[in-house]
């Protein structure tokens, strides 16, 4: 997408210099920001790529991938329902959950994958 079509895409329909530099600043700035929460994500689930024992800790105390789906679900919908003050002193747990989802979606489709190919490099 490039800048006239962001332009576009926010319902803006003017030729303002002014305000197409100030949309092509809020475009690059999402990009540079979507980057960065990208890198992030992706150091937490090498870290855990090593080994089941490793993950099995990150999600505890879920016992499985499933189940740690199913517990952040049911904490991000019940944080969603809470007042706005205790949202407010919920939210490092909050954002473990969700991390917790991220891991647990991640290892739920490609961790019987890839721990089989390190107890294959093992055994070789």
């Amino acid at each position: 997408m490039d800048a006239a079509d962001f332009d576009r895409a926010c319902g803006y329909t003017g030729d303002s210099p002014a305000l197409l530099e100030a949309f092509e600043a809020i475009r690059r700035n999402g990009i540079a920001h979507a980057r960065q929460d990208h890198i992030r994500r992706k150091a937490v689930i090498d870290e855990l790529k090593h080994s089941e024992i490793l993950f099995l800790a990150a999600i505890g105390p879920a016992l499985s991938a499933e189940e740690a789906l199913e517990d952040a679900a049911r904490f991000i919908a019940c944080w969603r329902n809470m007042p706005r003050w205790r949202q407010e002193r919920r939210l490092t747990d909050l954002i473990r959950a969700k991390q917790q989802r991220l891991v647990a979606r991640y290892f739920r489709r490609y961790g019987h994958l890839l721990w089989a190919c390190e107890a294959e490099k093992r055994f070789a």
